[in-house]
């Protein structure tokens, strides 16, 4: 069970800009490794079930998923990338991202907190030495969980970074100021880009209790409510030279690491569209009234209604097999680096990155159109899908995929090489 180091405000009484929040415990028993992908689905699985359950509260009052994080990153799931001759379940990305899609359906904010996580074990997998892998390896075996502060509020464009550090012997001192810190509060350590002094991006993987690291519980999004994200504070922190990750190597050539980045935020929106169908047939069949000149007697009778539910689940469908097919190719560029098989991962989540989009906007749209006006009321807290399709979809604008997608086969223009592509 996580624990603060020191006592600290819920999260409804923290005062946003004023004060940080204390860092978590390490785990006291180490996480379970998974054994093969029929495992990890069903691990998912069961942790869906019961993260469903306190969905709609956590959603409402804000509360933070103290106990639901734990089981999440101790059930294994969180290292399914970690390979094999380290001692982790080296998991294909077809799976990762099945998983990802089943727990965003049932609580799509823990759904999103292990994507950051998730992309800097891939990068520390491509850009780090033997001895470095081993001994971060070895951290999330053991059930350590990484933050990230990646994001600046205030830059031109996303990819710009103000953060820098500079060489203090075996540590490297770390300054700047961070927002969209998905899952820094309960972090254990969190990766923080910065530039060196030649402005190269490096991840320096500091201690969430280190001095002068301070995460602020100021996340007032109406969507994506418990992502445990917030603005991260950097006087000065010192991060051992073990933890400093060469991450700008991993966009120097062609890797696979911007569409690991891009793949989870698809299977994120793919589990809050499937959620929010669900409860489309749900409500339709169990609360919805027939139309008054339908002469039907039941809402799910209605030919309208069944025509528009089929297509929502025919559009779900085929963004899961893109998505599937995306993985594929991922798992592809990760075996198998070079310019053809890294455009094309980044080409086909592109393609599902846009299908996942849509579907999500309009079956959390349609839900109320077709389950009628007592689907608003409050008690159901059936906005919340719409609220966090909303909210994550605008991770990175549709407008561009749809750029790059027209560009590459137009023009053979491969997709730029960074996190957003």
């Amino acid at each position: 069970m996580t624990t603060l180091l020191k006592d600290a405000p819920a999260a409804a009484d923290a005062v946003p800009g004023q004060s940080g929040v204390p860092a978590v415990a390490r785990p006291d028993a180490p996480a379970h490794i998974i054994r093969d992908d029929a495992e990890a689905i069903a691990v998912a699985e069961k942790l869906a079930a019961q993260f469903a359950k306190g969905a709609l509260h956590r959603d409402r009052e804000r509360v933070w998923p103290l106990a639901e994080l734990d089981a999440f990153s101790q059930s294994g799931l969180w290292s399914l990338n970690v390979p094999k001759r380290f001692g982790g379940p080296d998991l294909s990305y077809r799976t990762i991202v099945k998983v990802i899609d089943i727990i965003s359906a049932s609580d799509p904010s823990l759904g999103q907190i292990p994507q950051n996580h998730i992309g800097v074990v891939a990068a520390i997998r491509t850009t780090s030495d033997e001895t470095q892998q081993a001994l971060l390896f070895k951290q999330v075996l053991e059930g350590t969980r990484f933050g990230n502060a990646f994001s600046e509020f205030g830059s031109k464009r996303a990819a710009d970074f103000e953060t820098t550090f500079v060489d203090d012997g075996d540590h490297v001192i770390v300054s700047g100021r961070k927002f969209y810190a998905t899952g820094a509060l309960l972090a254990h350590l969190v990766p923080v880009v910065a530039l060196d002094d030649e402005g190269r991006a490096f991840y320096a993987i500091a201690d969430r209790a280190a001095p002068g690291l301070t995460v602020i519980d100021d996340w007032s999004a109406f969507g994506q409510r418990t992502t445990l994200s917030g603005t991260v504070l950097l006087d000065k922190v010192r991060v051992p030279k073990t933890h400093v990750v060469p991450g700008y190597k991993g966009y120097a050539e062609p890797t696979a690491d911007g569409a690991i980045f891009q793949i989870i935020q698809v299977a994120v929106d793919t589990g809050i569209a499937a959620a929010a169908i669900a409860d489309t047939i749900s409500f339709v069949r169990e609360k919805s009234r027939a139309w008054v000149d339908s002469g039907l007697d039941h809402a799910w009778q209605d030919p309208y209604v069944i025509q528009a539910v089929g297509a929502l689940k025919l559009r779900l469908n085929a963004t899961r097999a893109l998505l599937d097919r995306a993985a594929i190719a991922v798992d592809e560029a990760v075996a198998n680096p070079n310019g053809e098989t890294v455009a094309t991962a980044q080409i086909t989540t592109a393609e599902a990155k846009i299908l996942s989009t849509e579907i999500a906007i309009e079956a959390t749209n349609k839900l109320f159109e077709l389950a009628g006006t007592r689907s608003t009321l409050a008690e159901h807290g059936l906005d919340r899908h719409w609220r966090n399709a909303r909210t994550h979809t605008l991770h990175d604008p549709v407008r561009w995929k749809y750029a790059i997608v027209g560009n590459y086969y137009l023009n053979g223009e491969n997709p730029p090489l960074h996190a957003w592509s």
